[in-house]
């Protein structure tokens, strides 16, 4: 646990669910915690004890990507925990791999095709996941654009540019197939679930319409992507917006967050759940100025690629899954200060762009 972890409150202690049990958070709220194939090695999912119509089951949120192995673990948790109920609606918070991946799967009833549940999503993430799957636009991960859209940014070194373009599946891989339809969520709206309202938050900067789940009377925070506990939230910058301000988007969209109180129990996509909110938050913020005044700094003493703000802010070495973020992130950065004037962006003649201080 680093200092600012001990700056929040860890209600569960130390404890993680195995991957096919549920833990009870809150009344009526459980907890599901799944492996996931990459460096961030888990994600957490959340089962809330619901009525649709009348009928009595289950809303899951989240679902985890798509493997032999996680949806083993999800058919051991519907013969075993759920009580002989069915899953009544399936909630993503968001369009990423780890959330959406077996979002059709589940709704369908799994493997044994046990009932048919409404998926519900925001436009804006229903729609660019289908996007992703269909190949009708560039995929952030990999592929010929994502290849070329790093290379205009400093990442010049032809081995790990052609492994970018090598996952050109990288989304399907995870992410098989897609509901055709859908049930849509917008930013405030209220959702009865579990006997008592849910209001959803919309977020920015992280995935194109990320929506959050607050609910008053239970003082529970499903903060998915946008508030997590011990890392920050990736917000990059991808071929599919090259000229984005995300991470404006993001510290924005973390004003939404404030009113709730401080005590709130924060349940995030990654890491423990936790009480602090507000000091999260402000955690949040001082983490994005340190990095946004660390490429000032490098920017006053010589123009910056993206690929030099990799080594600025965060001083390791990646796999190339990391890689593709942590460029997408350093561009964030270099962004958010062009964008507000405080840089200057300019194409040399190798054909990459680099930023510095402006006149």
């Amino acid at each position: 646990m680093n200092a600012l972890e001990h700056q929040l409150d860890y209600p569960f202690g130390e404890h993680l669910p195995e991957p096919a049990e549920k833990h009870e958070v809150a009344p009526g709220i459980f907890w599901i915690r799944m492996p996931l194939p990459f460096v961030l090695n888990h994600i957490n999912l959340w089962l809330v004890r619901d009525e649709v119509e009348g009928v009595q089951g289950w809303t899951v949120i989240d679902c985890g990507v798509s493997s032999d192995e996680i949806r083993a673990h999800w058919e051991r948790i519907f013969e075993r925990e759920l009580d002989g109920l069915p899953v009544l609606r399936v909630i993503v918070t968001h369009m990423h791999p780890d959330h959406v991946g077996l979002a059709d799967w589940i709704s369908s009833g799994g493997d044994k095709a046990r009932w048919s549940a409404r998926v519900w999503m925001s436009l804006g993430d229903f729609s660019f996941a289908h996007n992703m799957l269909q190949g009708t636009g560039p995929s952030n991960a990999g592929g010929d654009a994502a290849a070329a859209h790093f290379a205009r940014h400093g990442l010049t070194d032809p081995d790990t540019i052609e492994q970018i373009r090598a996952r050109k599946t990288y989304f399907s891989s995870l992410v098989p197939s897609l509901p055709v339809r859908y049930r849509r969520m917008r930013d405030g709206d209220a959702i009865r679930m579990g006997g008592r309202t849910w209001r959803t938050i919309a977020g920015f900067g992280h995935a194109p319409e990320h929506m959050a789940l607050y609910c008053a009377e239970s003082g529970v925070l499903i903060s998915g992507d946008m508030v997590l506990p011990r890392i920050s939230t990736n917000v990059s910058v991808f071929d599919v917006e090259p000229e984005g301000n995300p991470l404006q988007l993001y510290l924005d969209s973390l004003e939404a967050y404030l009113p709730l109180p401080e005590n709130t129990l924060v349940l995030p996509a990654h890491g423990k759940p936790f009480r602090g909110l507000h000091t999260r938050i402000h955690q949040l913020r001082d983490h994005h100025a340190e990095r946004l005044e660390e490429t000032r700094e490098a920017c006053r003493k010589a123009p910056q690629t993206a690929r030099d703000i990799v080594q600025v802010i965060f001083r390791r070495e990646f796999d190339i899954h990391q890689l593709t973020f942590a460029m997408g992130e350093a561009l964030a950065h270099l962004h958010m200060l062009w964008l507000a004037g405080e840089l200057v962006r300019t194409c040399d003649a190798d054909g990459v762009y680099r930023f510095a201080p402006a006149a």
